[in-house]
């Protein structure tokens, strides 16, 4: 387990609108900023470090939730590649946070596949429909992580 102190090394995104919301979510303990734009579906904020630069990272994701766990979806909205965070949790799963509500908490992240990505999957589109679109439109499987809390 390797604790990861958001004072060292923080690289905000360079999408704009991400540095925003991430600083408004972690600026007020998750009462703003705590959905995707204007839907008022819920998220959350995945804390990891560059597989590559060793930075703080911090990126927004879908709250896929379940009896304490949480999905991870690298939809990347249905692109040809995984997102850069994908590589981030794959390099070091024990190095990542979630912010959901007032305080960050540490997490081990596992991929999953068959029957369990099946039911996370399953989880993750009633919580955010748009998944199964971003399915059809690449040809890679959509990777899912399950982020458990570390004791």
């Amino acid at each position: 387990m390797t604790p990861i102190s958001t004072a060292d090394d923080y690289a905000p995104s360079p999408a704009q609108w991400v540095r925003d919301q991430v600083e408004a979510y972690e600026g007020s303990a998750g009462r703003l900023a705590n959905t995707l734009r204007e839907t008022g579906l819920a998220i959350i904020i995945v804390t990891t470090k560059g597989n590559k630069s060793g930075k703080v990272r911090k990126t927004p994701l879908m709250r896929v939730e379940h009896d304490g766990e949480y999905a991870l979806v690298a939809s990347m909205g249905g692109a040809p590649k995984n997102p850069v965070w994908y590589y981030n949790l794959t390099a070091d799963p024990d190095s990542v946070a979630i912010q959901d509500g007032p305080a960050p908490f540490d997490v081990s992240v596992r991929e999953i596949s068959g029957d369990e990505r099946a039911l996370w999957w399953e989880r993750a589109v009633a919580a955010f429909a748009p998944y199964a679109d971003y399915q059809l439109k690449t040809q890679r499987q959509i990777p899912v992580f399950v982020a458990s809390r570390q004791s």
